[in-house]
Order: structure tokens, then C-alpha cells, then sequence
């Protein structure tokens, strides 16, 4: 039995979480699941691939990975399963772009052969059953992932989709200089699409040159510092502070590596 790894924007007060995890049970009793993250920004592809990329090395193969961020959720936006040396479970919108510079698919299916989960008990009016269109995670990706888990055959899923044709954001990772900010964490950090940091230099965005260090506690509380973060991709941040506010940035504004300085580091230029 393949454990499965499940990531979504499904908020923790909400019981969606738990629901696609009573469908897992339901169809593979017993099958591990594992949370990666949850409640992350409603909608939100790049900040989801991100959460994907940093943390697909540290899975293992063989492994169900459920993501549900479907912002296009009941339109005919395909719903997939595609294999790499791990099984990918989820809509087919853009969400798997930085996972599968790291595990390429090889061989893919348009999920269209899955029964929806039965509701138990007695249900309160005859004839009523709860469904619509708004709930792939529960009705289609769960049952999925479940089928996977159990080591099934990915052909019963249903048809085959090249590879080639699976949907991909516009995103690329490069050595540098020049880059741009993916997206952020929580703590307000910006992570961009910079793969490489030197020990000594600057960056400059968003009209600010800030020193890259190893660490943000190498500069004093409140100021702003670019290192190379835990995913491996140059991070900017506020020590103990939030550094996409402080410093006015945004998805998809460049960032640039600059040589290091012949005098001392420069100021971080905060707004006042």
C-alpha cells in the first residue's frame, strides 16, 4: 500500500479536510495519509507549486501525491493522474509545474472512470443525496488517490493524455542573475525563482539593493536580507519582521543579483 501525501487550499475550519480523508479510508482502509499543507491561500497555483517543489525530494517514491488547489473546480479543466517515480493526483491547471522539474511525468490519465463516494446513514428526505460540482476533492481526486494507493492499474482511471500536453504555469527556474518572486510564506518571505546565492553580494528589488547573507539573523532585527533558503531558491526577508509589506512586493516582480560592492554593504532602504 502506497502512503499518500495530500496538500490543499482547504481551510482547517472547514471539514473538507477531513471529508477526502473519510473517502481515502472508505475506498483503501488503511492506507497512510499524510499531511503537507493546508489552508494555503485560496486559489493560489504558484504559492501551491512552491509548497509541491520544496517538498517532493523529501517523499518517497512510489508515493500518492493529492493536491487540490482548483480554483476552475467543475468547468472542463481535466482532472488527472499522472505518473513519475510518484503518482500525481489533482487537476490538471498548472499545479504540478515545479514538482515535475524535479519528477517528470512519464504517462498520465483523465480521471472519468471513478463512482463518487455513497453518503452512510439515513439521508432526510427520499431521494435526496448530497453531490454537485464543486467538490472534485472529495467525488474524483480521493477515490483516485485511493486506487493508486492500492497499487491499481492507472489505465482503469481512464483514458490516456500525453505527458507532453499536461498544463503548465508559466514559471521557470534559473541560476541567475535574473529572476522573480514566486511567491511568499507565511512570515511575509519572499521566495523567488533565483536556484543559486552567492556567499557575498546584492540584491535589488522592487528599487532596493539588500545584502545576501547566509542567514536573516546576520543583519539587526527590522532589516531586510536575501539567502538562499531551505527549497534550495534565493529567499528575501525582514528580520523578525514581514518583508513582502515592508518592502512593497509582489508575484512576479523581478529580482536581480548584482555583483558584490567594492565599499561597505549598502543600506536596505526601507520606506519610512
Amino acid at each position: 500500500m502506497r502512503p499518500v501525501f495530500f496538500l490543499s487550499d482547504f481551510g482547517l475550519e472547514d471539514p473538507y479536510v477531513g471529508v477526502v480523508k473519510a473517502v481515502l479510508w472508505e475506498k483503501a482502509p488503511g492506507v497512510p495519509v499524510l499531511d503537507l499543507a493546508h489552508a494555503l491561500p485560496p486559489q493560489d497555483l504558484r504559492r501551491a507549486a512552491y509548497a509541491l517543489f520544496e517538498a517532493l525530494l523529501y517523499l518517497p517514491e512510489q508515493a500518492v501525491v493529492l493536491a487540490v488547489v482548483d480554483p476552475g473546480v467543475g468547468t472542463k479543466r481535466r482532472a488527472i493522474a499522472a505518473l513519475g517515480r510518484r503518482h500525481y493526483v489533482g487537476p490538471d491547471n498548472g499545479l504540478f509545474t515545479l514538482a515535475w522539474l524535479l519528477d517528470p511525468p512519464i504517462q498520465a490519465h483523465e480521471i472519468t472512470r471513478i463512482s463518487p463516494p455513497s453518503p452512510k446513514g439515513i439521508l432526510p428526505l427520499p431521494g435526496w443525496a448530497p453531490g454537485g460540482h464543486t467538490f472534485h476533492g472529495r467525488d474524483l481526486f480521493a477515490p483516485a488517490a485511493a486506487h493508486l494507493a492500492l497499487g491499481l492499474a492507472p489505465e482503469e482511471l481512464g483514458p490516456e493524455v500525453p505527458a507532453r500536453d499536461l498544463i503548465r504555469l508559466p514559471l521557470a527556474l534559473t541560476p541567475g542573475p535574473e529572476g522573480e518572486v514566486l511567491t511568499f510564506d507565511r512570515f511575509g518571505n519572499a521566495i523567488t525563482t533565483l536556484l543559486e546565492a552567492p556567499l557575498e553580494g546584492v540584491v535589488e528589488v522592487a528599487g532596493k539593493r539588500i545584502p545576501i547573507r547566509k542567514t536573516f539573523g546576520q543583519v539587526e532585527a527590522g532589516e531586510a536580507v536575501a539567502y538562499l533558503g531551505s527549497a534550495g531558491l534565493l529567499e528575501i526577508a525582514l528580520n523578525q519582521g514581514n518583508a513582502k509589506e515592508a518592502l512593497g512586493l509582489r508575484e512576479g516582480m523581478p529580482v536581480v543579483i548584482l555583483p558584490p560592492p567594492s565599499g561597505p554593504p549598502p543600506p536596505t532602504d526601507l520606506p519610512p
